[in-house]
C-alpha cells in the first residue's frame, strides 16, 4: 500500500515523531493510523529501556505551591543533557510530575511510579517516564521529592535558583494566619529561601542536630587539638565548646549569618520580622535540593572523541 504525504504529516502531527519513522510506522501498519501510532509507542518504548540506564544528571529542580499555600512540592528530575532540559517537552513533563503529586500524595518514588497518572488512570507514572524517555530521546528520571503540608497557621513556601539548579521547600508557621498575605511576609519567605539556597545548612534549630553527630564532631575537634599539643582540660573546657559554637554557625539554620546582613543571625532576622508583623514566626522544616548532586558524571574527553571520529 502506498503511503501518502499527507498520511506522513497527520501520524507526525499527532506523535511528534520523526518523518522517517512516521513513513515506516504506516508502512508497518499498513495505513492504519491507530497501529501505526501503537508502533511508534513500542518503538519508542524499547529504545526508553536502552537509553535508562545512562546518566542522567542534568534536569531542574521545580516546586509546586498549592494556592492556599498551605501544602506544596518539591521535586528533582533528572535528564542527560541542559540542551533537553530547556526543551518544552522536559518542563511539561516535570511540570506533571509536579502535578501528580501534590493530587496523588504518594509516600515515595516506588509509590509514585507504580501510580496511575493522575491525568491518565491508563498509564503508570512509570510508563508515562519511558514514554517522555522515548520523546526527548535522552534517559529521563523522577529522582526525588518532598511534599510539605501545614495544618494550622502558616505556610508551605518555595525558592528555586538558577532557574532550577537549588531549590528549597520551607513550612513555616505564625502566630496569625492573615499574616501570610502581605508582601512583607512574602518577602520573609523569599529571604529565608535565599538563606538556605546560599548557605545549606542541614538543620534549623541546634536540638535538632543528632547526638552522634556532635560526638564525631568533638571527636575530629579533641584529636586534632591532642596532636596539637593542647592540655586536656583546655580542649574541654574551651576548644570542643568554642568549635561545637563554630558548628552550629556552619549548619544551623537559626545560628548561621544572615546573608543579606551580616551583623544579624538568621534568628535575629526572624525576631525583627515577627516584630514587625505584630506576630510570632518560626521555620519548622526545610529540603534543599541541588540538582545532580551526588550523581557521578561522565567526563568526556572531548579532544579524544574527536581524534576517535576522524579515525587518528
Amino acid at each position: 500500500m502506498a503511503i501518502t504525504a499527507q498520511q506522513v504529516k497527520e501520524l507526525r502531527e499527532l506523535t511528534d515523531c520523526g518523518i522517517m519513522d512516521c513513513k515506516k510506522a504506516l508502512t508497518e501498519s499498513d495505513g492504519d493510523m491507530e497501529k501505526a501510532k501503537a508502533w511508534l509507542r513500542e518503538k519508542g518504548m524499547a529504545k526508553a529501556e536502552k537509553k535508562s540506564s545512562r546518566v542522567a544528571a542534568e534536569g531542574a529542580v521545580n516546586s509546586l505551591i498549592a494556592d492556599d499555600r498551605k501544602s506544596g512540592c518539591l521535586v528533582e528530575v533528572n535528564v542527560e543533557t541542559d540542551f533537553a532540559a530547556n526543551t518544552d517537552k522536559f518542563k511539561n513533563f516535570a511540570a506533571a510530575i509536579s502535578n501528580h503529586i501534590m493530587a496523588k500524595k504518594p509516600a515515595d518514588i516506588s509509590e509514585l511510579l507504580a501510580q496511575g497518572l493522575n491525568t491518565d488512570e491508563s498509564k503508570t507514572v512509570e510508563v508515562f517516564t519511558k514514554e517522555a524517555i522515548a520523546d526527548l530521546g535522552e534517559n529521563t528520571s523522577v529522582r526525588r521529592f518532598v511534599r510539605y503540608e501545614v495544618a494550622g497557621n502558616g505556610s508551605v513556601e518555595s525558592y528555586i535558583h538558577m532557574g532550577g539548579k537549588v531549590g528549597v521547600l520551607m513550612e513555616i508557621v505564625t502566630g496569625d494566619d492573615a499574616v501570610i498575605t502581605s508582601d512583607a511576609y512574602k518577602t520573609f519567605a523569599k529571604n529565608i529561601g535565599m538563606q538556605i539556597a546560599a548557605s545549606n545548612p542541614n538543620w534549623v534549630e541546634e536540638s535538632e542536630v543528632p547526638q552522634t553527630e556532635l560526638d564525631k564532631e568533638i571527636e575530629i575537634i579533641t584529636n586534632k587539638a591532642l596532636e596539637e599539643g593542647k592540655p586536656e582540660k583546655i580542649i574541654a573546657d574551651r576548644i570542643v565548646p568554642g568549635q561545637i559554637k563554630n558548628f552550629y554557625k556552619l549548619n544551623v539554620l537559626v545560628d548561621q549569618e544572615y546573608v543579606k546582613d551580616d551583623s544579624m543571625t538568621v534568628a535575629q532576622y526572624i525576631a525583627s520580622v515577627s516584630k514587625e508583623l505584630g506576630t510570632e514566626l518560626s521555620v519548622v522544616a526545610f529540603t534543599r535540593y541541588q540538582l545532580g548532586e551526588g550523581i557521578e558524571k561522565k567526563e568526556d574527553d572531548f579532544a579524544a572523541e574527536v581524534m576517535k571520529q576522524a579515525g587518528l
